[in-house]
């Protein structure tokens, strides 16, 4: 009898286990395809004002021009950080909807502390540019009249290079040797990019984590210890031009 009664036992526990699984995994599907019908509501209204954005449809390197478009539209917060998501700081392409972000580790201007965050990026080698030429910065902006600070992606001043590249539209970035501040958002001689998501120092799991994935970690030490003039990668080398 007590025999029958462990085995009813276990097969109860069993089915116990069974519904908790399938919940788990209906709750996680119907999470992704939120999360899916999110990402393609912000992208496509983004892709909408594209026109707005890039009058000539010029979009090299110019995350730039879709940060300042954003950050002067009436948003609230956390509109702005989904619409940060969806296009990429390094080239200007939008991204797709359900691509992950890469955890990268940048300098932070001024300090050169090691700040750690996610990047959302159209292919690999822009995060790799992200982490070798774009600085993190903190900066405060007033939300439907709520005051936010968080953290952005910069590059220095690029409107004196004398070989400043011919693919980007100059008169997106720049007037004279100085920074065009009704098509880019500027802090100081910082010209923004982009958004730095889920920001933080660098923990040491952090590093671990950036350094030894198979992206951030091993192709990245590759392209980012390659001569500039040896590297052939289309939309990142003109970055790299730009903001080295």
């Amino acid at each position: 009898m007590l025999a029958i009664f462990t085995i009813y036992r276990l097969k109860f526990f069993t089915f116990l286990v069974f519904l908790f699984l399938s919940s788990f995994y209906t709750n996680a599907i119907q999470s992704n395809e939120i999360d899916l019908e999110k990402d393609t509501y912000y992208y496509e209204k983004l892709a909408e004002k594209w026109d707005n954005i890039f009058p000539d449809g010029n979009r090299n390197a110019a995350g730039p021009k879709f940060f300042k478009f954003l950050i002067e539209q009436d948003l609230e917060f956390d509109e702005f950080v989904e619409y940060n998501k969806r296009y990429c700081p390094v080239s200007g392409s939008l991204i797709r909807p359900g691509s992950q972000p890469f955890l990268l580790s940048l300098n932070e201007d001024m300090t050169n502390n090691k700040v750690c965050g996610d990047v959302y990026v159209c292919c690999w080698p822009c995060s790799c540019d992200s982490m070798k030429y774009a600085n993190t910065m903190e900066i405060s902006h007033s939300f439907k009249g709520v005051k936010k600070e968080f953290t952005v992606l910069t590059i220095k001043n690029p409107c004196s290079k004398d070989d400043f590249p011919l693919e980007i539209n100059r008169e997106y970035f720049c007037k004279g040797t100085d920074m065009n501040k009704d098509q880019v958002y500027s802090v100081d001689d910082n010209m923004v990019i982009g958004f730095l998501h889920s920001p933080r120092s660098c923990s040491n799991n952090d590093t671990l984590a950036v350094n030894h994935h198979s992206i951030t970690g091993k192709q990245c030490k590759v392209r980012n210890s390659t001569k500039e003039d040896e590297l052939i990668s289309g939309m990142g080398d003109i970055f790299i031009n730009l903001a080295n």
